[in-house]
């Protein structure tokens, strides 16, 4: 099938969107690992592998001005052909990829989520937010003094590894819960997350809505406390309890005093409705209260992501620079704190007011909004276990390799389908029949016509995927047995897990602290840091 000739779009005409504020979607398209190798500041990083997923959800305006790239493998032309299918109608392709923009003086960023750590850098930089270094921490930790660790990251990861006695509470529950956790003003805070930003952004929080106590950033996190030689704890339980009403309206009224410093808007239901309803703009909006509050009740269209994860990962999750980003919170505080930093951050927010739970009408998790597939054949586990006795069926598993490796079916090969459009059907073992899976099959469904067009076989999905077999109580291996490719689906993170090498850490941390000077160099960032005398 012949290519579709697409427009170009060139480093200039990204750059000027961006100081324009005006609507821009630039999409890398490889597979996270080389996205992390180096990326414009505001690219977004959403792989051709898992691009049905995720593009709905983070570009879901068709109308918007999406500008795919690679590294010249390929992939930004087949992802703006899927593009186009789906209805996306302002699509282009950067001129001379990722390479084109280097040559036209474009700065590339390393690792992921690189604007809001750049950002944490020019806060810390421009407010001086307070900070100790592990060693002081841990001496005033075996001090005796009145003292308490707040975990600023996410729960699963504080239960990786933790500060000996800390309490988790993610970035934005921090102004919010903060007083009935230290309620002596006395009591010292310390702010700690795995490396620097947030527990920059958490302890700035507390610092900015008024709070009395002494606050201090875990200069450089549990990188930094297992650098100074200092032993963690795993697998701890300590969160967070109910909030208080008297902290709760402390909160709201401090939270509110800074979002009106910084700019924030409030607006009603009605102005949601209308906003939602025009299709001029794109408009995100985010619930960023906790799993447990917005499970039981949410507005309904609305996304769940807590505050602290949104401010770490908004290109994750606002992936069009310039638009319009509005939050919900019925106690108020975490919304506008988190809306705070956002608009410090270059984004046009505004936070519901005057809500309650009584409108929060669509309950259970969020489900992403994917494509819709024609109806597929499928087989049941048992069917396919009776399949692969006979020999003749290949298992095609599109899972994360890490879930790959933790179990998977017997004889099941691992790939990514991007692999496919590089190198078609070569890479693929030779069977009479083809299997596709993954978690739960919702991925590996479109995988289907490309398979079998390459191919000329047959192919069938595992109702349920791979957890269905597991509920079947059908035999699962373990370990990188059948990999079709590198395992790039995703980064390692320096500052994730315990078996990290004290090399990498001080890397990550040393790239950090040169983020200031490469946004100075950048020149598109937009920030604008409160500051005490501001």
């Amino acid at each position: 099938m012949a290519k579709q000739s697409l427009p170009l779009r060139h480093y200039s005409d990204i750059r000027y969107a961006l100081l324009q504020r005006q609507e821009t979607a630039l999409l890398d398209v490889r597979e996270e690992a080389y996205y992390a190798e180096g990326h414009p500041l505001f690219a977004a990083n959403i792989p051709l592998s898992k691009l049905e997923l995720e593009i709905i959800n983070r570009v879901p305006r068709l109308a918007t001005p999406v500008t795919l790239y690679d590294n010249g493998e390929g992939l930004a032309q087949a992802a703006a052909e899927r593009l186009i299918a789906l209805g996306y109608s302002n699509v282009a392709l950067l001129a001379g990829g990722l390479q084109g923009w280097i040559e036209a003086g474009g700065e590339i960023f390393i690792d992921v989520n690189s604007p809001s750590k750049a950002f944490g850098e020019l806060v810390e930089s421009r407010a001086h937010t307070p900070s100790l270094p592990a060693q002081e921490v841990h001496a005033l930790l075996q001090s005796g003094e009145p003292v308490v660790v707040l975990d600023s990251r996410r729960f699963d990861e504080y239960q990786t590894m933790s500060i000996p006695g800390g309490i988790s509470v993610p970035g934005a529950e921090l102004v919010l819960r903060v007083r009935d956790l230290a309620p002596s003003p006395e009591t010292k805070i310390i702010v700690n997350c795995a490396g620097r930003t947030r527990s920059i952004i958490g302890t700035q929080s507390l610092v900015n809505a008024g709070v009395r106590n002494p606050i201090y950033a875990l200069r450089n996190g549990t990188i930094g406390w297992t650098l100074a030689g200092l032993a963690l704890d795993h697998q701890q339980n300590r969160r967070y309890g109910e909030v208080s009403e008297t902290a709760q309206l402390q909160a709201a009224r401090s939270a509110r005093k800074v979002a009106d410093r910084a700019g924030v808007r409030q607006i009603t239901l009605a102005d949601l409705t209308a906003l939602r309803q025009q299709t001029q703009r794109t408009v995100y909006l985010f619930d960023v209260r906790d799993a447990e509050e917005y499970a039981a009740g949410h507005l309904p269209g609305a996304r769940h992501v807590p505050g602290g994860q949104l401010v770490q990962e908004t290109d994750h999750y606002a992936s069009v620079r310039g638009a319009k980003i509005v939050l919900v919170d019925d106690k108020k505080a975490r919304a506008d704190m988190s809306a705070s930093w956002l608009t410090q951050m270059g984004w046009d927010v505004a936070v519901v007011d005057n809500i309650s739970r009584q409108d929060f009408i669509e309950h259970g998790d969020w489900k992403p909004t994917v494509p819709p597939l024609p109806a597929l054949p499928e087989v049941e586990p048992a069917g396919l276990a009776a399949w692969l006795e006979a020999g003749d069926t290949q298992v095609l598993d599109f899972t994360t390799s890490a879930n790959y490796v933790a179990g998977h079916i017997p004889g099941a090969s691992w790939l990514q389908r991007s692999l496919l459009t590089r190198t078609g059907s070569a890479a693929l073992p030779p069977a009479e029949r083809y299997v596709v899976t993954c978690g739960s099959s919702l991925l590996a469904r479109y995988a289907v016509e490309e398979l079998s067009a390459l191919t000329q076989k047959p192919v069938t999905v595992l109702k349920g995927g791979n957890a269905a077999w597991r509920a079947a109580g059908l035999p699962i291996q373990q370990g990188e047995t059948r990999l079709l490719q590198p395992r790039d689906d995703r980064y390692r993170r320096p500052y994730e897990g315990t078996d990290n090498a004290a090399s990498a850490m001080q890397a990550y941390l040393d790239w950090e602290y040169g983020l200031i000077s490469q946004l100075d160099r950048d020149g598109t960032h937009g920030f604008n840091v409160l500051t005490p005398s501001a």
